[in-house]
């Protein structure tokens, strides 16, 4: 693969730090654009992508061969609250960053999201109408408008339940906080009628630049392989690092004090990129296999 040079927006989060560690792997040179977060120990710069001085500095500075954007406002009942500053950040800070990668001739990957769907039907494909219930999914999918009709080099990237061995921009991804409520010993209420595909970062990070270095265009359903529900997940998880299940309780949907309308079933499809790429979407049991080395890894070091 020949070494590029990749700006990777919101580099602070979950998959934008495994970014960094994979695409050193690679030797390419990873530059992380950060807001709030400062990363240490990775070459960054600050970059709020919703302000056009700051995004244009970070590009002249950088001159990326490809962007990652991963910058957004992920949280689904904040986005629900907070239309404004969600449609800000997700679609209006997907625009600048459309037009400067355009302006600088940079490809250009976005990290979009299964919430894009209403949840009728589950396994959906990448040629599936995207119909969003909730304002998140709703900015999303406006994002990805954005780079599919004014981007000249593109791709559209959907992962679900992104999960990590580390604790990244101030947050706590859904394994993580089990594993801790589980550890204490403390009962959890986790929902039964959602269903996922659970998508590890390091396998997102590989298939990503696996994809980058295919030259691959268009939209890629990158998540884990298995189809699954949330509770039969915690399940999983509880199973594989040795912790109590009967701590976690099953409960509905119309159960939990959500502010936003969730998926029912918002799983995906990923047979493209099973048939295109190299490195192929992992399922829950490799995927929480490799969790767990990885945390291993983390608590010697």
């Amino acid at each position: 693969m020949i070494s590029i040079r990749v700006l990777v927006t919101g580099g602070s989060g979950l998959l934008g730090v495994k970014i960094a560690e994979v695409g050193k792997k690679y030797g390419h040179q990873i530059i992380l654009g950060f807001n709030s977060h400062p990363v240490d120990q990775v070459e960054s710069l600050k970059l709020d992508v919703t302000n056009v001085s700051e995004a244009s500095r970070a590009f002249i500075q950088v001159k990326p061969d490809a962007v990652i954007h991963a910058a957004a406002l992920t949280d689904v009942d904040r986005c629900e609250r907070e239309q404004g500053l969600a449609y800000k950040i997700n679609v209006d800070g997907t625009r600048n960053i459309v037009n400067f990668s355009n302006k600088f001739e940079s490809s250009l990957v976005l990290i979009s999201t299964d919430y894009v769907f209403s949840g009728e039907k589950g396994n959906y494909s990448e040629n599936d109408e995207t119909s969003p219930i909730n304002f998140y999914g709703h900015s999303k999918r406006d994002a990805e408008k954005e780079v599919i009709s004014y981007s000249r080099d593109w791709c559209v990237v959907r992962p679900s339940v992104i999960f990590g061995s580390t604790p990244a921009a101030g947050k706590v991804n859904f394994v993580l906080w089990l594993l801790n409520k589980l550890k204490n010993g403390e009962q959890v209420r986790i929902v039964t009628d959602q269903w996922v595909s659970p998508t590890l970062n390091t396998n997102l990070a590989e298939m990503i630049f696996n994809m980058i270095g295919n030259k691959q265009s268009g939209v890629f359903h990158l998540s884990g392989a298995s189809q699954i529900s949330r509770y039969d997940f915690a399940l999983e998880i509880a199973e594989k690092f040795n912790l109590e299940k009967s701590l976690i309780k099953p409960v509905t949907s119309k159960e939990m004090n959500w502010v936003a309308k969730r998926p029912i079933n918002s799983s995906l499809n990923v047979e493209k990129a099973e048939r295109i790429l190299h490195v192929k979407p992992l399922k829950i049991c490799e995927a929480l296999s490799l969790l767990k080395i990885d945390m291993e890894l983390n608590v010697k070091n």
